[in-house]
């Protein structure tokens, strides 16, 4: 024996095996439970797993290790009760996850609480609301297979389809896709209609069932306001209600003349009826403008060898007829204008038939003196005149 070794020391050398047993039964009665005990596939879940002393009536909790869950309905937890740790069974087994989660279906309510899984458990589907069973039945059931995957599901179910969303009066239903559930439709209405109500609809669950969100619109006639009234003038066939493309027609009292567009349309702009253009305007019709009158001169033959003339004015008035027709106002200014021109030609005319008149007197009297004097010289030179040839000839000279 070695010298400076403690005496102490020595003497538990000396013990035996079951001596020393009972001194650490001893400093485990101190402490009231000693070491947790080992559970397999699981270790404590308290922050205190490591210690070797637990007082009386503590509870310690264990987990399951990564890759095993608990089997239900064994327990999970000691507790230390008159200086010892209650039994535990091995609890944690190996499992599969939680089933997938189907678009189309969901689990049975008797798997829904579930989160044990064992290797070869069989799990069942029903189809979701709006999905009804595919034709041929198919199987809507899952095994939890060896590498703790789950077997790859039938797609066993199918969407509903929406009613017939029916027709549009006055519109048009547009289907992009098909009439099943979630699909979407739309409505528009034909020219000239406003729509009145949703624009789109969709095919969504209602109950156990599938409709559409909401009814179908409707198509209301677009109706233009009265189209404005013109002064001196008015709209031809005026009607009580003007639909989209009406056409409107204006004319002018008598006496006015129309400016701007004598048609305008009804359109429709922003779901509202308008007219296309604005309504013409009728002014008064301004009088005839006569030109001046230029007069023209003809020659017409004379009586015997020598041309006259005669002078003309060339009137305007009988082709102004309709225009002086049009208004009274326009009527009394061509009188004013049109008789003095005809009494002025029936003057002129007068006076060209008496100065014709005089010029062929005079012609004839003046021929008549010359042969007379003419047949007096000759007389003359042959000896032969009477006494009243001779008064005849002294007024000749």
């Amino acid at each position: 024996m070695k010298r400076g070794r403690p005496a102490a020391l020595r003497c538990l050398l000396l013990l035996r095996a079951p001596a020393l047993l009972l001194l650490l039964r001893a400093a485990a009665v101190q402490g009231d439970c000693g070491p947790l005990p080992v559970v397999p596939r699981a270790h404590p879940a308290s922050a205190s797993a490591g210690s070797t002393s637990f007082p009386e009536n503590t509870t310690v909790l264990y987990t399951c290790d990564q890759g095993f869950v608990k089997i239900p309905g064994k327990p999970d937890a000691v507790v230390c009760i008159s200086s010892r740790w209650t039994d535990i069974e091995e609890f944690c087994n190996r499992s599969c996850e939680v089933p997938p989660r189907l678009p189309y279906a969901i689990l049975k309510s008797a798997y829904i609480s579930k989160n044990y899984f064992p290797v070869d458990t069989v799990v069942e589907y029903e189809c979701r609301p709006g999905y009804r069973k595919k034709y041929p039945i198919q199987s809507g059931k899952i095994t939890c297979r060896d590498d703790l995957t789950w077997s790859t599901p039938a797609e066993f179910c199918e969407k509903k389809q929406c009613p017939n969303p029916g027709e549009l009066v006055n519109g048009n239903i547009n289907v992009t896709t098909d009439l099943l559930l979630g699909s979407q439709i739309f409505f528009s209405c034909d020219p000239g209609y406003r729509l009145t109500g949703e624009a789109s609809a969709f095919c969504m669950i209602k109950g156990n069932a599938v409709g559409w969100s909401s009814s179908l619109p409707t198509c209301i006639k677009i109706i233009c306001p009265e189209p404005p009234q013109i002064e001196n003038g008015r709209i031809v066939n005026e009607e009580d209600t003007y639909e989209y493309r009406h056409v409107v027609t204006y004319e002018c009292n008598k006496g006015f003349v129309l400016t701007g567009k004598s048609h305008i349309s009804c359109i429709v702009r922003d779901d509202v009826g308008e007219w296309s253009d604005p309504p013409p305007t009728c002014r008064v019709k301004s009088p005839p403008v006569i030109p001046p009158q230029k007069p023209t001169t003809t020659s017409a033959p004379a009586a015997g060898n020598r041309p006259d003339t005669r002078t003309t004015i060339k009137s305007t008035t009988a082709s102004e007829e309709k225009d002086l027709a049009s208004g009274y106002r326009t009527f009394l200014y061509g009188v004013g204008v049109g008789v003095p021109v005809i009494v002025c030609s029936l003057g002129l005319g007068v006076y060209w038939w008496i100065h014709r008149t005089s010029g062929q007197y005079e012609t004839y009297e003046n021929k008549e003196s010359n042969v007379i004097c003419h047949n007096l010289n000759e007389s003359d030179a042959t000896s032969e005149i009477t006494s009243s040839d001779k008064l005849k000839k002294d007024t000749c000279v």
